[in-house]
């Protein structure tokens, strides 16, 4: 196999590409993370085969050492939240664009072949008709989709004028283990898998009714590893890194008390400014041009998550 480089591999999503690259049996798997929202823990399992960079992505010569012999770029790094954005948006510029733009140039410069770039639904913003289709008019509603969708520019531009292969994977809210649920801005079933495991309320924004397609991460791992592995002809191009469902928050806590057996009523508070209502993926795109093949259902990936949290919980409570 290529010798790849996975920017944010520390975190929830990178770690998992990192260990499905190593599961494939991939000779070399490089890894920069500046450690603000990732963590080294989520290596432990194959931290002899990767070679760690503690790097932030806004420190350019730093990134381009790094970038040495590698092949194929899975840049993950980002600051990912829209209210965080909202409420400072200048640190999540300063990584989800100009981190980016270092990212391009160091690969550029270092003579990898391709850049997988964790790009975002949220370029949509709301629209009428869903599913949502690649060919649509992005509507940015938050600093943080705004940041992501000049990525996505970026990825094109340097696909079109400096011949560096570029793919987007526009992610549709990534869920499984080891997603972080301690921070105010984490993902909403990480947040809602704490709170039933602690026989808590939680707090759904808005009435419950917003939809998501909730994608199990490793399905998410499938996908990146068929964007590697695509032809030349996908370069440039954007691809929904959805599979087709749309949940609502209300069906979601649903489900979780049911598979729990509980009864726990939600609390309700006001929505959250640059929340999108719906969200669904087209996938024929991807399907036709990535072979796209989600391998879980939400109830299956919520299943697998959950007790993932619960094995954390119990190790926690008995060390």
């Amino acid at each position: 196999m290529n010798n790849f480089l996975v920017t944010g591999g520390a975190g929830f999503i990178g770690s998992a590409i990192v260990r499905g690259l190593i599961a494939k049996g991939a000779s070399r798997v490089a890894v920069v993370d500046n450690l603000l929202t990732g963590f080294e823990k989520n290596l432990d399992e194959v931290r002899g085969a990767v070679d760690f960079h503690n790097v932030d992505i806004r420190d350019y010569d730093a990134v381009r050492k790094a970038m040495s012999g590698i092949d194929i770029v899975f840049h993950e790094a980002a600051i990912p939240s829209v209210p965080r954005s909202i409420n400072d948006p200048l640190p999540s510029h300063d990584v989800n664009v100009n981190g980016t733009f270092n990212v391009l140039r160091a690969a550029k410069e270092a003579g990898v072949r391709r850049v997988i770039y964790a790009a975002s639904s949220s370029a949509y913003g709301d629209t009428l008709v869903l599913p949502k289709v690649e060919t649509m008019l992005a509507a940015p509603k938050s600093p943080y989709a705004a940041q992501k969708l000049m990525g996505e520019y970026y990825m094109s531009v340097w696909a079109s004028c400096f011949g560096l292969e570029t793919v987007s994977l526009r992610y549709f809210n990534v869920f499984g283990p080891r997603q972080d649920p301690g921070s105010q801005y984490s993902g909403v079933l990480s947040l809602f898998i704490t709170a039933i495991l602690e026989r808590r309320t939680p707090t759904i924004f808005g009435d419950g009714g917003t939809s998501r397609d909730f994608t199990y991460v490793e399905d998410v791992v499938g996908l990146n590893l068929r964007a590697a592995q695509a032809p030349a002809s996908v370069s440039g191009k954007v691809f929904n890194a959805g599979n087709g469902g749309r949940i609502t928050l209300n069906e979601a806590w649903s489900l979780l008390q049911k598979i729990e057996g509980v009864s726990i009523p939600a609390k309700y508070g006001p929505e959250r400014a640059g929340d999108v209502r719906d969200s669904q993926a087209d996938t024929t795109a991807v399907v036709r041009e990535l072979g796209h093949d989600p391998q879980f259902s939400f109830e299956e990936g919520l299943r697998k998550t959950l007790e993932w949290y619960r094995g954390v919980t119990v190790k926690t409570a008995n060390p």
